[in-house]
């Protein structure tokens, strides 16, 4: 009895060659819907799955695959005499191939406001049955959900008339990759749709962009994945124009000066390194916010990111090649600006993001040894406390004071705890993170302004527990301090700004950064 291949598929890419091939090997053909009427107009012959069920194509296509004559074909296990003896009593044919990919969920999804409606109607019910029916039953059955596979497996036929245990099993490995990443993304859709936040059950899935040569480290391996549903404004969709591949530093850098510079809508520019950022300005323009950027520390700038939220022009693009970087971030370049960056930096990286108005809450995963933190993502900035804001001292801040404490409270949340950031004439000037003391940090970032403390403000990303912060402040010359307030002994750092004529603001929220 001829072997016999079920298809049905949503994406047709490289799908008449296959079957072709799978008929040249003599293989009954068993197709549904638009793949039968592909298959026919191809002039390849094709049974349709009606003359297999001897049953009718019902409720507008939601039942034509699930039926005993489909999965008794699917499941039966060659070797077992009784379910042999069982389907062959009951006139089933065994089926050997199943070619199969899903509704597109993911694509019906990804739709700006697409309706419920159609959500509910691409899921696929049959398809990820036969898959799993297949990918169960794979010692006898060969199931591609893939076009990718399509000339592995035609390959394996030509060489030996079948394909070996071992691409069998890979090919069902992968089909339950498949349809649990598609439940995953169902799961996901609807927990959104009834506004559970932490449900009992976290079902992620994730799809491979990059395979990486190392991790953080070269002795780590490691590989970058995306999220499905594709967000334009991040890293893992930026367009690269020029460079070597990414690393894993280099992404994770990159996402962190990406996470920065949104937060500023007039010009602005930032340069991080080791996700710390190291120099951040703004200005009338980026070129003037670049200079502030490179001016607030020339030396650890080397080697690191710059994320521009402004196009970068031929001036600008003069100056950053004037200088070692990894990466530049932009939204666009002038074709000017890439032939002068391109020049003589083959290894320079390129990136164009697309940015957007609106600043989404993503959730954050952490993993943990045997588990995963989830939480929002940090996406309140000076907006959410301006109402609140306190001034706790006898002076209050001048207007520009208050501008470049603004600056300082919307960039220290993107400094590692403990975090003091300094801020002098649209720049930082200082910045003091990851210590284990919080007047240590501020030891840091004065030492590292010098003297551009004169002047400058000092923003905390938590209370201080003790005044000292505030007398090492004072002594830099400090004129204004923000810091979120909340501890017992804030009285104290109160009392030490007004010995100095310091003014500080609280606001009440706080911005730890593990």
């Amino acid at each position: 009895m001829a072997k016999r291949a079920l298809v049905s598929v949503s994406d047709k890419s490289g799908l008449i060659d296959f079957v072709k091939k799978l008929v040249d090997a003599g293989i009954e053909i068993i197709s549904t819907g638009g793949t039968k009427k592909a298959i026919e107009e191809a002039g390849l012959p094709v049974l349709s799955i009606s003359d297999v069920t001897d049953f009718p194509e019902i409720l507008d296509g939601r039942v034509k695959t699930l039926h005993p004559a489909v999965h008794g074909g699917l499941l039966a296990v060659r070797d077992n005499k009784e379910h042999m003896d069982a389907i062959k009593g009951l006139g089933i044919q065994t089926i050997d191939f199943v070619v199969v990919n899903l509704y597109p969920f993911k694509e019906t999804i990804s739709k700006p406001d697409v309706a419920y409606d159609d959500a509910v109607e691409n899921i696929d019910i049959g398809g990820p049955s036969m898959l799993r029916s297949a990918a169960k039953n794979h010692r006898s059955v060969i199931v591609v959900c893939d076009p990718a596979d399509y000339t592995l497996v035609a390959e394996s036929l030509d060489e030996n008339a079948d394909v070996p245990f071992e691409l069998k099993q890979k090919l069902a490995a992968k089909v339950f990759r498949h349809t649990a990443a598609y439940d995953a993304l169902i799961a996901d859709y609807f927990t959104k749709q009834v506004g559970e936040e932490f449900p009992e059950k976290l079902t992620l899935t994730y799809e491979r962009k990059q395979s990486l040569r190392y991790g953080e480290n070269p002795h780590q391996m490691a590989s970058f994945y995306s999220d499905p549903i594709k967000d334009e404004s991040t890293i893992a969709a930026a367009k690269q124009l020029h460079g070597k591949e990414l690393s894993y530093n280099n992404i994770r850098d990159a996402d962190a000066a990406l996470g920065i510079i949104k937060e500023f809508k007039q010009p602005a520019a930032v340069a991080v390194k080791h996700m710390n950022p190291c120099g951040i300005g703004i200005g009338a323009s980026v070129n003037e916010a670049y200079d502030r950027a490179y001016e607030a520390d020339p030396v650890s700038i080397f080697g690191g990111i710059v994320a521009l939220n402004r196009e970068v022009d031929a001036a600008l693009a003069e100056k950053l090649h004037s200088i070692f970087l990894e990466i530049i971030i932009a939204p666009s370049y002038s074709d000017e600006a890439i032939a002068i960056l391109e020049n003589k930096k083959k290894n320079l990286r390129l990136l164009q993001v697309k940015f957007t108005d609106d600043n989404q809450e993503f959730a954050q995963y952490t993993s943990v040894r045997g588990g995963m933190l989830v939480q929002d993502l940090d996406t309140k900035g000076y907006a959410d406390v301006e109402a609140d804001l306190k001034v706790v001292t006898d002076r209050k801040p001048t207007e520009a004071e208050m501008e470049s404490l603004k600056f300082a409270w919307t960039i220290v949340k993107h400094v590692k705890s403990n975090a003091i950031a300094l801020v002098n004439d649209g720049r930082m000037v200082g910045m003091g993170g990851g210590q284990t003391n919080r007047v240590g940090a501020a030891k840091i970032a004065l030492e590292e302004a010098g003297e551009k403390t004169k002047g400058a403000v000092l923003s905390s990303d938590a209370y201080f527990p003790m005044n000292d912060t505030v007398e090492e402040a004072a002594k830099a010359g400090i004129t204004a301090i923000i810091q979120p307030g909340g501890s017992i002994r804030d009285q104290e750092s109160i009392d030490m700004a007004n010995k100095y004529n310091i003014a500080m603001v609280f606001t009440g929220m706080r911005h730890f950064k593990h």
